[in-house]
């Protein structure tokens, strides 16, 4: 008589763990639903940083919902004059960039900036290359500064805005284009090599992140959670809301199309971007011509404001070579 009583109460417990099971899996894909959605869209614009906080609970709804990612505003202009060049993408984005002349230039370096950022953070830099004797493009990708749109794609078509602004710097006689990317700008010029097999003189790259699903990953871990299952599921989820492949969004993929010089820099102390994900690309880029470069004290961002000593050491010989 007991033995019935035993079997049903197995069934019955093996039942509950199954509805459990069925429920997380159903809970962490509507989660990669939000969190695909949010990640790849850009609200009203803001003048203050996104923060992440402490909160255990606030940690867990943002992981479970997904960012607020706000459209930043553009913090001044050149201190030098500049044209602004106004470009469009084939699904009609208004695409505004900024491009600063010298006289007597060595060449033109067009700038892209990171996820969340605009063409006022690479002004900096501009400065640089502009003393060095460049003429200098800042580009506001699609969804950022005064670009049109609130989607982006995380870089799989962002590619469409190198080309462009390079054939814009090319239609001007330019001869010697050299492409400058931070973070997300540095996939998107890796991409674009890839995509339309474009032929810039060198390029630079600076933190670029090894994939989506690797970018996603240290998302997790800012946040303080276990980056799998979390990470799959957001990677398929903001691709198929996109109609691409997400799994296949790998910058080692595009750097083995990349034949020219490299400059490949990353901070040691980078939370979004392990040296692991950067070695991994520089051991994919194709060119025998590369050269990466450590910033000892630096996290994900400006190696310039970090270190100007090394970084205006590193540039000028990359672009003396």
């Amino acid at each position: 008589m007991n033995q019935p009583k035993k079997k049903n109460k197995l069934r019955s417990v093996l039942k509950w763990i199954l509805w459990v099971f069925v429920a997380q899996i159903v809970l962490i894909n509507i989660s990669g639903v939000f969190y695909g959605y949010k990640l790849t869209h850009f609200y009203e614009s803001s003048r203050t940083p996104s923060t992440y906080s402490k909160n255990i609970f606030t940690k867990t709804w943002k992981l479970f919902t997904g960012p607020v990612f706000r459209k930043t505003a553009e913090t001044g202009i050149p201190d030098f004059p500049y044209e602004v060049v106004q470009l469009k993408t084939k699904k009609n984005n208004e695409l505004q960039a900024w491009y600063i002349p010298v006289d007597s230039s060595k060449g033109t370096v067009i700038l892209f900036h990171g996820l969340g950022s605009n063409k006022t953070s690479m002004l900096d830099e501009a400065y640089e290359f502009r003393h060095l004797g460049y003429n200098t493009m800042l580009v506001d990708l699609r969804a950022h500064g005064n670009s049109s749109g609130n989607t982006t794609t995380i870089g799989v078509r962002e590619s469409e805005e190198v080309k462009l602004a390079y054939d814009h710097v090319l239609r001007k006689g330019e001869k010697n284009i050299i492409l400058y990317g931070l973070s997300l700008g540095a996939v998107v010029v890796a991409k674009s090599i890839y995509d339309y097999g474009i032929t810039p003189a060198k390029i630079i790259l600076d933190a670029p992140f090894a994939s989506l699903r690797d970018h996603l990953r240290a998302r997790a871990r800012v946040l303080g959670f276990p980056s799998e299952p979390f990470a799959t599921i957001v990677t398929f989820w903001a691709g198929a809301e996109h109609g691409f492949n997400g799994f296949r969004h790998t910058t080692c993929r595009y750097a083995e199309k990349i034949t020219c010089p490299v400059l490949l820099q990353y901070g040691v102390l980078d939370k979004l971007v392990l040296p692991t994900e950067t070695n991994s690309i520089f051991e994919h880029i194709a060119s025998p011509d590369k050269k990466l470069v450590s910033y000892e004290m630096a996290g994900h961002q400006s190696f310039l404001r970090n270190d100007p000593l090394q970084w205006r050491k590193e540039i000028e010989e990359f672009l003396r070579k």
